[in-house]
């Protein structure tokens, strides 16, 4: 019953990570920066890779296909300032947004897998 609960976990924070990964893939046209190249290419770049990593722990998890979206989530957070797009307020505000969120559901995944609670029955 723990680990079915567990799993049930994973898959709800790995499908969340998906709709971030999508959002992120499609908010250069939803937001109108797809003009603006730096910040529309890591969008669509870091968008699709975090929702195809995801389906792919939703499908068999591997631990390292969390290390990877926790490495995307921070790079999201951060490419405003590494690529220079911070002043572009729509791009920066969804990269930050995504980040924080396949980040910490990322984090929260290896987590939850090397720290499982007590059983009390």
């Amino acid at each position: 019953m723990l680990k079915s609960m567990s799993n049930d976990n994973r898959a709800a924070f790995d499908i969340v990570n998906i709709v971030a990964g999508l959002g992120l893939l499609i908010s250069p046209w939803l937001l109108g920066f797809a003009g603006e190249t730096f910040a529309a290419w890591n969008a669509w770049i870091a968008g699709a890779v975090i929702a195809v990593i995801a389906a792919a722990a939703l499908y068999a998890y591997y631990e390292a296909e969390e290390w990877l979206n926790l490495v995307l989530g921070i790079w999201a957070f951060v490419a405003p300032w590494v690529l220079g797009f911070s002043a572009v307020t729509a791009a920066m505000w969804v990269h930050v947004i995504a980040g924080i969120v396949v980040a910490a559901l990322a984090a929260g995944s290896i987590w939850f897998t090397h720290n499982h609670p007590l059983s009390t029955a």
